[in-house]
């Protein structure tokens, strides 16, 4: 009777082999399974005094408009990851290893169960307001008036009942309303519990309405949403797909080059970030030291930064970038000018 002979595998070799097998499916795992983080990066930069697909970033229309030069750009964030579009895990290490790139986690950018086109919808509509913002920021630095539309009031405030969404705000105690901060500046400048002359515009007439004020966490207020504004041109941005609120100030500063003699640039290239209120008060945005970057790679030797930013700046400065910090409006156009001047200004 005759035996085969069968090979055995030493321990050795099956432990070798049942590790290698091992190693496959964890890198298996690894790129099949997702991780829930984002990856920023710099976006585009668009010159808010150039053109996008051949027409004007910002164009005007029923008012002088002036020619500019240089650059005034706002500057974007790229990203990558997020609802259905998830990363694995060596694409988020490759990124956390990248000087340009951050890695952060998908819930600072995406609110729980909210899809990416919720999320697009939504900086959509903030790219719309920050726009108008922009505009009445910028009218409201060159002392243009213009009009304040009610959004809604709120149940239980003064207001509630008495004005309704639509009207335009135009005088207050017979003084005209002639931007929002002015607005504001009018209803303050009586004490709480005063009861105030509103003249309105509603459905094309004009009248007269009684309205108290009231004093809510050191503010005095009559208890109204501010839907939307009047200008008395026409002021369009054009950006493409973009969102976000970020680039209000620089929408602001295009829009006052263009519409005085000043030259803001001085034929510099200069970039900048910072959402802004209709009283002209630059706020803290997100991905600044993707945004630095982008703005330097395209040429920037200038970056307008928001003051309460300035921490998030530090030792994150590309070479050859020259940051200065801005709170307002007005202080950003006077840094501008003492740059074109050649005096300096104050930098994170």
């Amino acid at each position: 009777m005759s035996r085969a002979w069968v090979p055995t595998m030493s321990r050795r070799s099956l432990t070798l082999l049942i590790a290698t097998a091992g190693v496959i499916v964890a890198i298996v795992i690894a790129v099949l399974v997702p991780v829930p983080y984002v990856i920023l990066g710099p976006g585009p930069t668009l010159n808010t005094l150039g053109k996008v697909s051949g027409q004007p970033l910002i164009s005007i229309a029923g008012r002088t408009t002036y020619p500019t030069t240089g650059h005034l750009n706002m500057v974007t964030i790229g990203s990558q990851g997020g609802p259905g579009n998830n990363i694995n895990i060596f694409t988020a290490l490759a990124a956390w290893l990248n000087p340009h790139e951050a890695v952060v986690p998908e819930s600072e950018l995406y609110p729980p169960n909210q899809t990416a086109e919720q999320t697009q919808q939504q900086d959509t509509e903030e790219m719309t307001n920050s726009q108008q913002t922009a505009t009445a920021a910028a009218l409201t630095e060159l002392h243009i008036p213009y009009q304040i539309i009610v959004a809604q009031t709120v149940k239980g405030d003064p207001a509630y009942g008495v004005l309704r969404a639509g009207d335009v705000i135009t005088a207050v105690d017979g003084t005209p309303v002639t931007s929002q901060p002015n607005l504001t500046a009018l209803i303050n400048a009586h004490p709480a519990g005063t009861v105030l002359t509103l003249t309105i515009l509603r459905d094309g007439k004009t009248q007269t309405v009684k309205v108290a004020t009231k004093l809510v966490n050191g503010d005095k207020l009559i208890g109204v949403e501010i839907g939307s504004f009047k200008f008395p041109f026409t002021v369009k941005i054009t950006v493409g797909d973009i969102g976000g609120p970020s680039a209000g100030m620089m929408f602001a500063l295009g829009i006052i080059d263009k519409l005085t003699t000043m030259n803001l640039t001085g034929g510099k290239f200069i970039a900048g970030t910072g959402e802004i209120t209709p009283a002209g008060q630059v706020q803290a945005i997100g991905g600044i030291q993707q945004k630095m970057i982008g703005a330097r790679q395209a040429g920037a030797t200038i970056f307008l930064a928001p003051a309460s930013n300035c921490s998030d700046v530090e030792g994150a400065v590309p070479a050859g970038l020259q940051v200065v910090k801005v709170s307002t409006l007005s202080q950003a156009v006077n840094d501008l000018e003492a740059i074109k001047a050649g005096h300096s200004v104050p930098s994170c």
